[in-house]
């Protein structure tokens, strides 16, 4: 009897070890799929966690939108002039604004600065434009906008503080590449869209001659003479966000090659951590490439909306998913879907009438590419310039907006 007992004593304590695991394992998998990110995780119970076959993967999204330069000739502004004091900029921009508005991020270049009425409205060679084109891109949901550029210091010092303090004043809208404060400059900011978190810079090579005071060094972010401030700005970045966006103001004018200069920063960009760098300067088109595996890099969109001629007027859209998968503690987060397309800058032989029109709702009679108005087959410029779009990556998606 007592040897019976003492294997009945064995088996209940084997059930009662057994029942104690179970519950522990449960527990240590709740926990993990609460806190499984979390650094006050143990390790134990990490482990616990990865053992359970049941956890699934938990995946998020967020789709982007981006296009090029808004630079605004007086011609565009006398176009909006409402005659009542106020600028309408929906028939330049409604179509572009229409497909925009479903996506979550909408990028744009504000290559004009918006420092206020005071200024006076500016066209070339020094630009000031209405507040009114800012308010109207809100208006269509865009709310990633690049600054820094060489038209930033176009109205001095008090003109660039103006106009940054307006983008501050936009709050649901993100803005980089110009400062009020070196805290500003330095600060790294994080944000956060369907629980994706991202971090977006600005930086351009220059400001047509002019140089930021010495007294206020932060007011535009220009990485000549500051690379390793601004590689260092994106890995610091990295350590926080789950993606990090550089909008790079660079190459050169009306060339749809990308530069050796801007091959060289893209590799470098991508080295320190960029997921998404979105280029622009040229006023033209550029390729598309992927670095590192990683790096999605549009080299140049061109214009949005401007006055000028030819190659131009060709423009680019384009689009992206982040796509952010968190499983067993490990987050990962892929780039996918990308794709552009082709859009062109309409404008009458005397720039009365404008409106920024996509491939895909033109017919021939409103592509003209020069001031003598010549009507071309836009499906031939159309295949054209989707040649330059796939140049270093054949596997770009070209259509589908």
């Amino acid at each position: 009897m007592k040897h019976g007992k003492k294997h009945l004593r064995a088996w209940v304590k084997i059930l009662i070890a057994a029942a104690v695991l179970t519950v522990l394992g449960f527990s240590g998998y709740s926990i993990y799929r609460k806190y499984g990110d979390s650094q006050q995780a143990s390790s134990s119970v990490q482990e616990t966690a990865s053992a359970s076959p049941s956890e699934e993967p938990v995946t998020t999204s967020a789709s982007m939108f981006m296009v090029g330069d808004g630079l605004l000739h007086t011609t565009l502004d006398a176009a909006a002039d409402d005659g009542n004091g106020g600028y309408d900029f929906t028939k330049l921009l409604g179509r572009i604004g229409a497909i925009a508005e479903p996506y979550d991020l909408e990028y744009y270049n504000q290559e004009t600065i918006l420092a206020g009425d005071e200024y006076g409205i500016h066209g070339y060679p020094t630009f000031n434009g209405p507040r009114a084109f800012g308010d109207t891109m809100c208006s269509y949901g865009f709310n990633l906008v690049s600054l820094a550029n060489n038209h930033s210091l176009d109205m001095g010092a008090a003109g660039t503080i103006a106009s940054t303090e307006y983008w501050k004043s936009k709050t649901n809208t993100v803005s980089s590449g110009t400062y009020t404060s070196q805290a500003d400059r330095d600060a790294i900011t994080i944000h956060e869209v369907n629980g994706i978190k991202y971090a977006f810079f600005s930086w351009t090579y220059g400001m047509n001659g002019f140089e930021n005071p010495s007294d206020q060094p932060y007011l535009v972010a220009c990485y000549d003479g500051h690379t390793d401030e601004m590689l260092n700005q994106i890995t610091e970045a990295k350590k926080q966000a789950d993606v990090v966006i550089v909008a790079m103001h660079w190459g050169t004018e009306y060339q749809t090659e990308p530069s050796e200069e801007q091959q060289e920063l893209a590799q470098q960009l991508s080295d320190a951590g960029a997921d998404i760098i979105i280029g622009n300067h040229p006023h033209c088109i550029q390729p598309i490439q992927k670095l590192n595996d990683h790096t999605i890099c549009f080299y140049a969109l061109g214009n949005l909306c401007a006055a000028q001629y030819g190659l131009s007027r060709v423009e680019m859209m384009g689009a992206l998913t982040i796509e952010k998968t968190v499983y067993k503690g490990e987050t990962a987060i892929a780039i996918k879907d990308v794709k552009a397309d082709l859009m062109y800058c309409y404008a009458d032989a005397s720039f009365s009438d404008n409106e920024v029109v996509p491939f895909s709702q033109m017919t021939d009679d409103t592509y003209t590419t020069d001031k003598g108005g010549v009507t071309l087959d836009h499906n031939a410029v159309y295949n054209q310039y989707v040649g330059i779009i796939t140049e270093m990556d054949p596997e770009v998606q070209v259509g589908g907006f």
